[in-house]
């Protein structure tokens, strides 16, 4: 077989291993087939480092959620999963390890039980955390995906690659916050939970439990609602401090808290097509959920009522809720259980009275905000109107002044113009001829003398020039009656009288 065809088959036998195993190399991009428990399938981006292992959490041969596991600091930097409601029942509380970070080459896919993996696992707790950490400690074992809300009855979520270290009274209001958010805030706006990605992570301090598991400085959690055109995200952070109340962050802020800055959701779970206003009803369930966290913690050490424990106890893991009662407790409880009864009976009426009171009062306080909010919205919107009208009018009057100036300016160039015309074409105008026209008037006058004198000698001359005439025609007519008459004969003899 050629270097061809075993580089080929070693392609799909990894391929095979990713598909079939639970950890997922530094080098591959997601978490295989858990991969579908992240937002567009696609994980945080950013929180690799070369001590974190992906862990493709399964179950009973099936998936259940992702975690990314700090082999350095023996906890989970998160565990991705999807918001289901959770399965009626119990689980038999047994801490599960995870067979492949300690020893690569096991063959095991899935969780065992510690017990088990002793015999066969190598170098086991070289880079995972182990029941014996926790035992004769002041820290507990936190599930970052509680039992509570997962939607099956496999024990996936009690492996110690889910777990952190916390004390008894933060990991009951850890846990407490989780359910409430859940319930009351996340999942009923969210189509019951059916579209919504949960990522909850931990981030370490510099203090560790017996120098091999850090405990966490604080927790978080980010929630994305994968919703068509009304989903929304939002993140949750709560410090391991005692008195810490969970705080509600954008998931952005909540970004900037968390090591190297990533990215955990892509886009920011749809950034541009969030709904605004389911994420304020998220925002008024939280603040009664914080409110009853400082319910809890104002009761301080004293005991807590029954109910109390109760949905305390449901909240923690089996193993949690084991163990605390004794003869001595049940003795105390049977004796205090009608005091008890009685002051809870009493307890509830009070609480119901202020919450009705409460209740009241905030929707009271919340209609007259409104109408003052919405008074000066409209008195802010009229006074901006008109500001805006007059802003318009002072801004148009240098430009109708300039508008007017321009028209003005336009004519006189206009009169200009016509001016220089005319001086043009009276410039045009030959010299000569404006010579001749202003001397007209002086050779008029100057030549009416010699024209009548002309006049005259003409009329003198003709008048003369028809005697002339006259008398040459009778002097010629008489010669000629005179030249005929002496051809024939006669003698034409004048006398003193004048006789013939």
């Amino acid at each position: 077989m050629g270097p061809a065809r075993w580089l080929a088959l070693g392609s799909l036998l990894a391929l095979a291993r990713l598909l079939e195993g639970r950890l997922v190399g530094e080098d591959e991009g997601g978490f295989g087939e858990c991969d579908k428990f992240f937002y567009a399938a696609t994980p945080p981006a950013g929180l690799s480092a070369e001590s974190h292992v992906k862990i493709c959490q399964r179950a009973e041969g099936a998936e259940r959620f992702a975690t990314l596991y700090s082999t350095r600091d023996r906890i989970p930097v998160y565990s991705a999963f999807r918001a289901a409601r959770p399965a009626q029942g119990s689980a038999e509380p047994r801490w599960l390890v995870e067979p492949q970070i300690d020893d690569p080459n096991s063959n095991l896919e899935e969780v065992i039980n510690e017990a088990e993996a002793i015999t066969s696992l190598k170098n086991l707790g070289g880079k995972q955390a182990l029941n014996t950490d926790y035992l004769d400690s002041d820290y507990q074992r936190g599930q970052l995906y509680p039992f509570s809300l997962s939607s099956d009855g496999q024990m996936a979520t009690f492996t110690l690659t889910n777990s952190v270290p916390m004390t008894q009274s933060f990991q009951e209001r850890w846990y407490m916050n989780l359910n409430s958010l859940m319930d009351q805030a996340l999942a009923p706006q969210c189509g019951n939970g059916e579209d919504l990605f949960i990522i909850t992570g931990a981030v370490p301090s510099n203090h560790k439990v017996k120098d091999r598991v850090t405990v966490p400085e604080f927790v978080w959690l980010a929630a994305c609602c994968a919703v068509p055109g009304g989903g929304w995200a939002m993140g949750f952070v709560k410090h391991t401090q005692d008195g810490g109340i969970i705080e509600d962050v954008m998931v952005k802020d909540l970004e900037k808290l968390l090591p190297f800055n990533p990215q955990l959701f892509q886009n920011n779970c749809g950034e541009s097509e969030q709904d605004t206003e389911k994420m304020k009803k998220i925002l008024e369930m939280v603040n009664q959920v914080q409110d009853e966290e400082r319910m809890v913690q104002s009761q301080g050490n004293s005991v807590p009522l029954s109910s109390t424990r109760s949905k305390r106890s449901a909240l923690l893991p089996p193993e949690a809720s084991e163990g605390r009662s004794s003869f001595l407790g049940k003795l105390m409880g049977f004796i205090a259980t009608p005091f008890i009864k009685l002051f809870q009976l009493i307890y509830y009426l009070v609480v119901a009275i202020l919450k009705n009171i409460f209740y009241f009062l905030w929707y009271v306080t919340k209609q007259v905000m409104n109408g003052i909010e919405s008074c000066l919205y409209r008195l802010g919107s009229a006074t901006v109107s008109y500001f805006v009208a007059i802003g318009e009018e002072l801004v148009s009057i240098p430009w109708k002044v300039l508008k007017v100036m321009a028209k003005i300016i336009r004519a006189v160039l206009r009169i200009l113009c016509c001016l220089l015309k005319a001086v043009c074409r009276v410039l045009g105008i030959p010299v000569r001829v404006l010579v001749d026209v202003a001397s007209f008037p002086v050779y008029t006058m100057g030549a009416i003398p010699v024209v009548c004198k002309d006049i005259a000698m003409g009329l003198g001359g003709t008048v003369s020039l028809l005697f002339d005439t006259a008398f040459g025609t009778m002097g010629g007519l008489f010669q000629a009656i005179f030249s005929v008459f002496k051809r024939i004969g006669y003698k034409v003899t004048f006398d003193n009288s004048g006789e013939l």
